[in-house]
């Protein structure tokens, strides 16, 4: 009596369909021509928005694609394809560009899409496996994914070219924020919320200013100094010359160094540290908290500057994590 196959572990599945989607993105990257930037001229040269469509599978990574566009500089919305056939054509409109996904190329339900488009000579971009498809022909541009086995073991279930779609999606969506020069305070105007919008926040967001920036000239007696800095509560001291630039600061560990029967009868000067650490307004607060973290002796506080090294404002690191950077 023969015995039953033993079943892969769960972790030999999951390294099986790792490497088998892993391998399809390589095939991907190699088959990579002139017709990727022809489809980037096509999406960049829209004045309208890209509109991006697919079936199934593909429109739950179509619906991806078009957020992922959005959110990186370049208008886009998804269309049901289905849902086009019964009005929603008239969402696209001159000037758009559409995006259509189908691995078959020969989806059903984009054929009164494809129509449209030609009809109202509106660019069509496709991305399917089928070089010879009726979406293929149809299409300006064709982005044709190499073959590739499925990940599933049956060979069925949408999964290597699910993700080479994916992939693809992104590499345009990237192109073309390369290509605008989109920047990072770009970015941001989409990304306001969660961690990511905190990391993309600047200095002068978050920095206080005016009467809570704890400052003194150099000669200032210690003791006027050590209630200066009690009072402002930022555990530091920042030391202005007379045109007013940053020259020094006092923190706790220059006072316990400094700490002796004479400390009151000295000056801010004779105990500061003369080579203060600051940054500029438009400096993005992870970087900030970067550099309150690396430093050799981590520090609390960061003092915000202006080109002429004079303080408009000044950083905690509280600040920081209450904004969400960690």
């Amino acid at each position: 009596m023969s015995q039953p196959a033993t079943l892969p572990s769960d972790l030999d599945t999951a390294r099986d369909v790792l490497a088998t989607e892993a391998a399809g993105l390589r095939a991907l990257a190699a088959s990579l021509d002139g017709r990727f930037a022809a489809a980037v001229d096509v999406l960049i040269g829209a004045s309208g928005r890209v509109v991006v469509s697919g079936m199934g599978k593909s429109g739950h990574v179509a619906t991806k694609i078009a957020a992922t566009l959005a959110s990186t500089g370049t208008t886009a919305l998804y269309v049901h394809p289905a849902e086009a056939s019964h009005g929603d054509l008239g969402m696209i409109v001159e000037g758009d560009a559409v995006l259509a996904l189908s691995n078959s190329g020969e989806t059903a339900e984009l054929a009164d899409l494809i129509a449209y488009t030609r009809r109202f000579a509106i660019p069509l971009i496709a991305i399917t496996g089928g070089a010879q498809s009726s979406l293929a022909q149809a299409a300006d541009v064709a982005l044709i994914l190499p073959p590739a086995p499925e990940a599933c073991p049956m060979g069925l279930a949408p999964t290597t070219s699910t993700t080479m779609q994916m992939a693809l999606g992104d590499a345009l969506a990237v192109a073309l924020l390369t290509r605008r020069g989109f920047s990072p305070t770009d970015f941001r105007r989409f990304h306001p919320g969660g961690k990511l919008g905190a990391k993309l926040r600047r200095a002068r967001d978050l920095m206080h200013t005016g009467s809570e920036l704890p400052l003194a000239a150099p000669d200032t007696p210690m003791h006027d100094a050590l209630l200066l800095m009690t009072e402002k509560r930022f555990g530091c001291l920042g030391a202005v010359d007379a045109e007013g630039r940053l020259v020094g600061i006092l923190t706790d560990g220059d006072l316990r160094r400094a700490m002796g029967p004479d400390l009151l009868s000295r000056r801010l000067g004779e105990v500061m540290n003369r080579t203060p650490r600051s940054i500029g307004p438009d400096a993005l607060a992870a970087e900030a908290l970067h550099q309150m973290n690396t430093a050799t002796s981590p520090f609390t506080t960061l003092f915000v500057v202006d080109a002429a090294q004079k303080p408009l404002g000044i950083l905690h690191i509280h600040d920081l994590l209450r904004a969400g950077l960690a």
